[in-house]
């Protein structure tokens, strides 16, 4: 199966320096073909990729994604003939529509062994605004349909700027993650695991918060087989919303809180009939809730302390049972930070494409915690 990836972005937004970047710390072990076509500019940017041993198919007749869609399915055709490569890489007119591209590849990946990977939007973050003014149709084209949308020169811009550029970009696609960290601070194969739709940061608490609702769903079930008198009333599982934090914060002072919520999580999703049959009857989703969001901004360690801290006032922000993200130091670099109530961890680590947060619990009141997180 070969993958095709679409790099669109408007003129001279970047979208070879990305491509150069990917092909040689991300895909250096895949058999890759670029197919490419700016208007204009036929085959300027050949040489540099045909030195680094990836070949090219280079169409010299004209838009890839408008009057072409015939000619783009036969170049393709070669391409997988003669090649067969793992990925084809697709860098099409930066005038173009992306909408245009993915349905011309949509149309041959119907007939040969070929899946659309990825549609990828490189915008200039110092000129999203005035390019959404004067070339709408094209440039908000481009960002409606990407999954991905990588953001350059974002180091020459300020926070305010860059955030007015997202504001914009959010407008026309709220779904799509932004890439908003300078690309000489990232490895290619993260930014190339985010155009993939890697797993993220919700995924990844959703799935820990999972296996203890498992773990403990399962000793539930042998706890009660032992001790028949073992029970939890209705209105005591509505009242608690599946936790046990109440009375851990009266007899235990926050101290051992997460010790606690380690051995009692997720008790109360089950419930009992007036026999004392236990049957289960929440799903997952019933029971935790997440939240989350994208910052470009710059954040202290003791800012996040601060933060990560406030989480244990149940009555302003819910259940918090997880929380976990990183973001960008104000010192430089990033700093990751994981949280369990009455417990958190501080720490720098490596550059991500942008700053995120991630909040996974029960009853979350989500105003409060953005309010509390964003800046």
């Amino acid at each position: 199966m070969t993958k095709i990836d679409i790099f669109s972005g408007f003129l001279g937004a970047g979208k070879t320096t990305l491509i150069k970047k990917l092909l040689k710390e991300a895909l250096n072990n895949d058999q890759a073909v670029l197919i490419e076509n700016e208007f204009g500019e036929i085959g300027v940017d050949g040489g540099f990729l045909k030195e680094s041993g990836i070949e090219i198919k280079e169409m010299n007749s004209g838009c890839i994604c408008c009057s072409l869609v015939g000619d783009f399915g036969t170049s393709l055709h070669e391409v997988l003939e003669k090649y067969h490569p793992d990925r084809i890489l697709i860098e099409p007119s930066g005038v173009g529509k992306l909408s245009d591209v993915m349905k011309a590849v949509k149309n041959v990946c119907d007939e040969k062994e070929v899946i659309l990977n990825s549609a990828v939007a490189v915008v200039d973050a110092s000129k999203a605004k005035m390019y959404i003014k004067n070339f709408g149709e094209f440039f908000v084209n481009q960002i409606e349909h990407a999954g991905t949308i990588v953001l350059s020169r974002t180091q020459n811009i300020s926070e305010d700027k860059l955030k007015t550029a997202i504001d914009l970009i959010r407008e026309h696609n709220a779904k799509a993650t932004i890439v908003t960290t300078p690309w000489d601070s990232l490895d290619g194969k993260d930014i190339l695991g985010t155009i993939e739709g890697a797993k993220d940061l919700e995924k990844e608490l959703l799935e820990e918060v999972m296996k203890l609702h498992d773990e403990h769903e399962h000793h539930h079930h042998h706890d009660h087989d032992e001790h028949e008198h073992h029970h939890h009333d209705h209105d005591d599982h509505d009242e608690h919303e599946h936790h046990h934090h109440d009375h851990d914060h009266d007899e235990h002072e926050h101290h051992h809180h997460d010790h606690d919520h380690d051995e009692h999580e997720h008790h109360h999703d089950h419930d009992h009939d007036e026999h004392g049959h236990h049957h289960h009857h929440h799903d997952a989703d019933e029971v935790f809730q997440s939240w989350g969001t994208e910052t470009p901004s710059a954040y202290s360690k003791k800012d996040l302390e601060d933060i990560l801290n406030a989480l244990d006032d149940e009555d302003r922000y819910g259940v918090v049972l997880r929380a976990k993200g990183m973001v960008q130091g104000k010192e430089g670099g990033f700093i990751y930070f994981d949280y369990v109530p009455g417990e958190l961890n501080i720490r720098d680590g490596k550059s991500d494409v942008t700053g995120k947060f991630c909040v996974i619990g029960a009853g979350l009141k989500e105003d409060n915690l953005k309010a509390l997180f964003v800046k």
